[in-house]
């Protein structure tokens, strides 16, 4: 007699979507786009956001909106390290502080002051924290030590998505859809047939699937430098953390030898809300620099191999969700659920939570829903 998983689910037809989550770490850019000679601006969690390098090369994020007539500070110009409104000539320091009136007697006036953010470079990306400053904390971001350019060969991606993020993590942990999404790149019939297993510790939600005797797409054999026709077992870890920073570990080795005699491919993926419909997605590959030109190789092969099924299998999905979903809350639709999806049931439940203990609301009312098993699948529940 199979098992029947559940999962209680919110039930809320308030809002269409999740507010932010503010008191958390996102990505606002990649390094290598934060310059000191010309402002970049971007919308982050709905707010305008410009971005620039001070005299000492910190990267520096403030409300893109003058204090004076609201003109975007990204259009004007960095001058001795801090940025002048190209309005009227107002120069604002890393605090936001107005110190330069090029106007009258000079006097500042006290309002003629911006959103300062706290920001921190580290991973290769700019970070920054749109809720209390005070509770910001470096100790707080996750441990993606394969993609710290000071020890690794490392190489990145961007793509923007018309879709609301949580739709997006759902994608990366449900490894699954590899198999119909991307039949000539990434999938094969081996995935179905695997297992997979889900769990959580804390805030974090991991997800671990793994493909037995596998023949693996030239794309992917190629990256692992595997012979063609060669049978292999895959695995593909996922690992979560809130609010939509993730690592995806792929390994390979000969088929029936353990882990530890295969070769992996370690990858981050950072997701950022643009707005309540769209999504900033980061993803980057770091080797280690001991690997010298095989490394950096490898992790371009990997970056601008995977940008074709992101960008045209990936993201045409995820728009088409977002579009089918409209303005109907996610749980409201009553989505048909299967094992496959525990991880992404999990980070939705954390994120859910999160978000009310920090508005100070009660969680949302739930609703049991059952969870069809499908063949092929071991799941472990928390």
């Amino acid at each position: 007699m199979r098992r029947r998983a559940f999962f209680s689910c919110a039930d809320s037809i308030a809002s269409a979507l999740m507010s932010f989550l503010l008191n958390a770490w996102y990505v606002a850019a990649f390094a290598h786009e934060v310059r000191a000679d010309v402002p970049f601006s971007r919308t982050l969690l709905g707010r305008p956001v410009v971005l620039y390098r001070d005299a000492e090369q910190r990267a520096i994020a403030l409300d893109d909106r003058c204090a004076h007539r609201f003109a975007p500070l990204s259009q004007g110009r960095i001058v001795d390290g801090v940025l002048e409104c190209p309005y009227h000539g107002l120069r604002f320091s890393a605090n936001g502080q107005c110190v330069h009136n090029p106007h009258g007697d000079g006097r500042v006036p006290a309002g003629a002051k911006v959103r300062a953010y706290p920001s921190l470079e580290r991973y290769g990306a700019i970070w920054f924290w749109p809720g209390d400053p005070a509770r910001a904390d470096a100790a707080l971001l996750p441990s993606f030590p394969f993609v710290d350019p000071a020890a690794n060969v490392t190489h990145d991606g961007y793509l923007h998505t018309r879709a609301h993020y949580q739709l997006s993590a759902d994608n990366l942990l449900d490894l699954s859809h590899f198999q119909f999404l991307h039949p000539d790149t990434l999938g094969s019939e081996a995935i179905a047939r695997g297992d997979v297993q889900s769990g959580s510790l804390d805030d974090i939600v991991w997800v671990r699937r793994s493909a037995y005797d596998e023949a693996l797409q030239p794309f992917v054999a190629q990256g692992f430098g595997i012979p063609p026709g060669t049978r292999v077992d895959r695995w593909m870890d996922v690992r979560w953390t809130p609010p939509g920073l993730l690592s995806i570990v792929v390994g390979v080795t000969a088929a029936g030898m353990p882990r530890e005699a295969g070769l992996i491919a370690p990858s981050a993926h950072w997701l950022t809300p643009e707005t309540e419909r769209t999504t900033h997605y980061f993803f980057a590959f770091g080797l280690p620099k001991e690997m010298g030109d095989a490394a950096r190789g490898l992790v371009r092969y990997a970056v601008e191999g995977l940008m074709k099924p992101f960008e045209c299998e990936d993201l045409p999905m995820l728009e088409a969700q977002q579009k089918n979903l409209g303005d109907h809350d996610f749980w409201a639709m009553q989505p048909a659920l299967l094992p496959i999806d525990a991880g992404a049931i999990r980070a939705r439940r954390v994120m859910e939570r999160l978000i009310a203990a920090e508005q100070g609301t009660a969680p949302a009312p739930v609703r049991t829903i059952a969870i069809t098993p499908v063949a092929g699948t071991s799941q472990a529940v928390a």
